[in-house]
């Protein structure tokens, strides 16, 4: 291989490596921001645990031609290039890729999974469960390539593997404390949604994921075109996300009379798991028809989990990686432009492809049964109910919130940053203006039958500029603006997320006061409906109160005058 393909190597390894942070935002927009650290960190400590874990011992057991298992051979060198004994890149590239089969897990067990336990489990995925298997499929001497199984990027390798951990784990723990209703006998008589608290990062980690996934499934090319080439690739990697977002957007749209948002975030990552095993070995048509598949797969494997199964998945892991592993690894079977079914190949190829996605997903489930068992007795593997009630950041990792205090809310300086008559009031000892500087107090009002009202609106924070502006523009001088915790259902308005009927959640709301007096209460009432109103559900509510009096405290001012400005 020329120095350009293996440098082409390493940058997929990084590109690879990035996706981590994909996979973190992924999980955290899509679970509760009590347990945004803990998501952060469970991604973090997959690498950093499995890290050693494979130098130590995974990485031998996947290369050793040695090993008691007898299935593991030397690398092939026409996957690997021509490296001398110790082969730093092709650790560095297998290292990448055993991180991202432990860190699936992370999203199915997520918001109840002790911390201590989920790094117990990733450090055996990485030391045995994924190089034993993968050793399998990419390794020279491995059965499963001296059958001629495909699994270029890791479908059946990587996806299935952490999508059936994924399942095995999310079975072990059960479901959410809230998310399942049950009868006296114990049988689930109602579901309940549970959204993530920011569509916005799980956005954000689904576009980084794909954007890493062209070095997952382009970096073992070793041509530029042609099939199986760098360029095909790349448009197949394209092809299959791009197609199962359009299916899954236009199907929940039919479905449930509106497009789901994450249900097509999570329709991309599925057309891209799919592809994965075949990228090199199918035509733009067969991407095509894989990515209209696998747009379906997902959606009717996420319902049928949490509707019928009641198995709680709040990221959809095993919908993604586990029912489309399975499907895009037998899908090179169908489309493989060389033996593939439908291209006249007959159904040996596929035979081989059922047989060795049978066998690691047979293999990680002995594997995972009996690590998550032991965990189980032996440490414990769920969180107690007061750290899953009151968050894991708090209780199991000692911080008030992830997000450190920050709000959605526009920036504000206080006046003390601001400064009154030209001198900051740090500079003025204990923080009070020199007597001689202060405005004369007035204590009569020219006013004295004046009416003063509250108006109190509870509306969305991502409205508050603009609510701002058209108060500014009626003359409205002063709001105080405070963020709150808001819920509400409206009958006959029924709304879903990921096909469950959503319910009355608490969701972030800003609670703006306004006292006025001159400004007419109906003025502010109609420009404040004017600028909140959008006809869904969250636009909010306005409340008018009577006010009895008004102090101003820096000049001693009373009624209508404390509020001129």
């Amino acid at each position: 291989m020329s120095e350009v393909w293996s440098v082409w190597f390493l940058i997929g390894a990084a590109l690879v490596f990035f996706m981590q942070c994909g996979f973190a935002m992924v999980e955290t927009g899509f679970t509760r921001a009590k347990n945004a650290g803990n998501i952060i960190m469970k991604n973090l400590m997959d690498f950093c645990i499995g890290t050693p874990m494979f130098m130590l011992l995974g990485f031998g057991l996947m290369m050793s031609e040695n090993y008691f298992f007898g299935v593991i051979g030397k690398p092939d060198m026409q996957l690997f290039t021509n490296f001398a004994e110790l082969d730093w890149s092709s650790f560095v590239f297998n290292l990448v890729f055993c991180a991202t089969a432990a860190t699936i897990v992370s999203g199915a067990m997520a918001e109840r999974t002790k911390f201590s336990a989920y790094c117990i489990y990733s450090a055996v995925i990485s030391a045995v469960v994924y190089p034993i298997e993968a050793g399998w499929v990419w390794n020279s001497q491995g059965w499963l390539v001296q059958l001629g199984f495909v699994d270029f990027a890791g479908g059946a390798a990587i996806h299935s593997v952490g999508g059936t951990a994924a399942l095995i784990g999310a079975i072990f723990l059960g479901p959410r404390i809230g998310k399942y209703d049950y009868d006296k006998n114990g049988k689930v008589t109602k579901v309940h949604a549970i959204p993530g608290h920011s569509l916005t990062l799980g956005a954000l980690g689904t576009f980084i994921l794909w954007f890493g996934w062209y070095g997952f499934n382009g970096a073992a090319c070793t041509q530029l075109l042609g099939v199986g080439g760098l360029a095909a690739v790349f448009t197949t990697t394209t092809i299959a996300p791009a197609v199962a977002c359009c299916t899954t957007m236009l199907f929940t749209w039919f479905k449930n009379g509106k497009p789901d948002v994450s249900m097509t975030l999570n329709a991309s990552l599925a057309g891209l798991v799919a592809i994965t095993p075949t990228c090199a070995t199918v035509d733009a048509l067969g991407a095509t028809v894989i990515g209209v598949v696998s747009g379906f797969i997902v959606v009717l494997a996420v319902e049928f989990l949490d509707l019928k199964l009641h198995i709680d998945d709040p990221v959809g892991a095993v919908a993604v990686h586990l029912a489309n592993g399975i499907w895009g690894t037998l899908s090179d079977g169908l489309f493989n432009v060389e033996n593939g079914l439908f291209y006249g190949g007959g159904v040996k190829h596929l035979g081989v492809q059922v047989l060795g996605e049978f066998t690691i997903v047979a293999w990680t489930t002995v594997c995972m049964l009996i690590t998550f068992t032991l965990i189980k007795k032996l440490h414990g593997l769920r969180a107690s109910r007061d750290e899953e009630v009151i968050g894991l950041d708090k209780l199991e990792h000692g911080i008030e919130s992830a997000y450190g205090g920050f709000i959605m809310a526009p920036q504000v300086m206080t006046e003390g940053e601001a400064g009154v008559g030209g001198l900051a009031a740090a500079d003025l000892g204990a923080g009070q203006v020199p007597v001689d500087k202060a405005v004369p107090i007035r204590r009569l009002t020219n006013r004295p039958d004046a009416k003063f009202h509250l108006v109190t609106i509870i509306t969305r924070a991502s409205k508050f500029d603009e609510l701002k502006a058209a108060m500014n523009a009626i003359n409205v001088t002063g709001m105080t603006l405070t963020n709150v915790l808001g819920c509400g259902q409206q009958h006959g308005n029924v709304q879903k997320y990921r096909g469950v009927e959503m319910e009355m959640t608490l969701l972030p709301k800003i609670k703006v006061d306004i006292v006025v007096s001159e400004v007419p209460v109906d003025l502010v009432i109609n420009a404040a409906k004017e600028v909140l109103y959008t006809g869904n559900i969250g636009d909010g509510k306005i409340f008018v109160y009577d006010v009895q009096n008004v102090v101003k405290v820096r000049t001693g001012e009373e009624g209508y005058e404390a509020l001129q400005d």
